[in-house]
């Protein structure tokens, strides 16, 4: 009897086994790049995430998202770039990087989400975007000054040579330490992709062992 209830735990604990110890296959799960795109800090594993606001599915993967990062080990850098898949793209690319430098991501990025998907607001310009931060919190005047500024412009610039030399034809789409490639489609939908990213990340703190 005893043997028959150990044996029966077994089962009932075996698939969780086999999905820990579940292996993604480079070209069907996640692409290797032909060239490794130069990461900021060799010492840790980078993570990217391309999305951008008006992407109705980067809005669906972001809870999922933020949960990982806040569960994320100190060797992880992740890191997010805006992509600009045409002109409309380009002002909230812009917002989040004057956001992200004025240091207010906290207060904008998911409520940019939520305006454009949930209350369906339409941003056209610079003026609709400092409208709707300064509502937020965010300093209007010093919003306005990063908008076209250099620093901004210089980031934007950077983002769309990582975004050339990742690969990137839809979002979102995650690049792990400037090698690997995934996709939703490929991981088998949204879900599977932070398990990819996650076995990815594996990868690459052995390779440095």
């Amino acid at each position: 009897m005893l043997k028959k209830v150990a044996l029966s735990g077994f089962l009932l604990l075996l698939p969780l086994w086999v999905q820990a110890a579940e292996t993604f296959i480079e070209g069907k799960h996640y692409v290797k790049l032909d060239t490794p795109v130069r990461t900021a800090d060799a010492s840790k594993v980078e993570v990217v995430e391309l999305f951008g606001y008006p992407c109705p599915h980067c809005y669906s993967f972001e809870p999922a998202l933020e949960s990982w990062q806040h569960k994320a080990n100190d060797d992880v850098d992740f890191k997010r770039i805006p992509v600009v898949f045409g002109r409309s793209w380009e002002p909230m690319a812009r917002a989040y990087y004057s956001s992200e430098l004025m240091k207010t991501l906290d207060k904008t990025h998911n409520a940019t989400f939520n305006a454009v998907h949930v209350e369906r607001r339409r941003f056209r310009n610079q003026e609709d975007l400092a409208e709707f931060y300064g509502n937020l919190g965010v300093d209007s005047a010093k919003f306005n000054k990063y908008f076209n500024s250099f620093a901004v412009t210089a980031r934007l610039r950077q983002g769309d040579s990582k975004v050339r030399g990742y690969g990137v034809e839809g979002v979102p789409s995650m690049v792990v330490n400037g090698k690997y490639r995934v996709t939703g489609h490929m991981a088998g939908g949204q879900g599977k992709m932070l398990d990819v990213v996650n076995f990815l990340v594996e990868k690459e703190r052995k390779t440095a062992q």
